[in-house]
């Protein structure tokens, strides 16, 4: 398989994951954890709603999925959305070589430390993922804005 099927099959993984997060009520962004074969290792969507756990990224919960390893260095790591600080230092610290994400047009991760630990960052700019933010960003705008840490937004509209 090449790597740019291995990059695919991530990322349709990831956008399956996104929409049950979305039809559970949650955040929509998915992710997964894919072997230079192709094979699943992982998937994971956001929880935060559903949880009440602040960590539950896409991409933390797919790692947790994971279980215990010794194969990061060789797999690579797909989510819908490029990934915060802390999912990014999750990817730092398991060494994982790839990072594979959906888009990056409504928010802009941490993309500069992932190259900057020397791993791969590929960006498939997939409408898809753009249009499933940019509609969920656009009817629940609150708590978007939780899940990225910013305050609330005051009556008149300032923070």
């Amino acid at each position: 398989m090449t790597q740019d099927q291995v990059d695919r099959v991530a990322m349709e993984v990831a956008i399956e994951q996104a929409l049950e997060s979305l039809s559970e009520g949650g955040i929509p962004i998915g992710s997964a954890l894919v072997a230079p074969d192709g094979r699943v290792i992982s998937a994971g969507h956001n929880l935060r709603v559903q949880s009440g756990d602040s960590t539950a990224h896409a991409e933390t919960v797919c790692i947790r999925h994971a279980g215990r390893r010794r194969d990061w260095h060789t797999l690579t790591l797909a989510s819908t959305l490029s990934p915060c600080a802390m999912c990014s230092g999750t990817a730092v610290l398991h060494r994982i070589p790839r990072v594979v994400i959906g888009e990056n047009t409504t928010f802009l991760g941490r993309e500069d430390w992932l190259g900057a630990e020397g791993i791969a960052v590929v960006n498939l700019n997939d409408p898809r993922c753009v249009e499933m933010m940019r509609a969920f960003i656009s009817s629940r705008r609150e708590l978007w804005d939780e899940d990225i840490g910013l305050p609330p937004r005051r009556a008149d509209g300032d923070r």
